[in-house]
């Protein structure tokens, strides 16, 4: 069962663009995709970079060290069904976006 946090309101997160948020001490990268939010785990499985800062190109966010890419709306490896970071979800009510995190974290 997930455990919904208030991370932000909508105008802090520009369309297109990502931004890191700590909920229950998971980092966490929501993006801000045309107006759709996802989130994900904001470390790279990589080498640990930040993924809230990496470049976007559609859905698709690139790691800013090494170029890694990752689905943000699964969490996703470059496309493959398993590999990649933990997704959350995500709601919006109102002007506010709330992040799920496992109620154990």
């Amino acid at each position: 069962m997930s455990k919904f946090v208030k991370v932000a309101k909508i105008p802090e997160i520009p369309v297109n663009s990502g931004k890191c948020f700590k909920v229950e001490e998971v980092p966490v990268a929501v993006f801000n995709i045309d107006g759709t939010f996802y989130a994900i785990h904001n470390i790279c499985s990589h080498a640990g970079g930040p993924l809230a800062d990496g470049f976007l190109d559609g859905t698709t966010v690139m790691c800013p060290w090494h170029g890694w890419a990752f689905d943000v709306t699964t969490g996703n490896l470059g496309g493959m069904d398993k590999g990649g970071v933990a997704s959350y979800p995500v709601k919006v009510e109102d002007d506010e976006i709330w992040v799920g995190v496992d109620a154990e974290l």
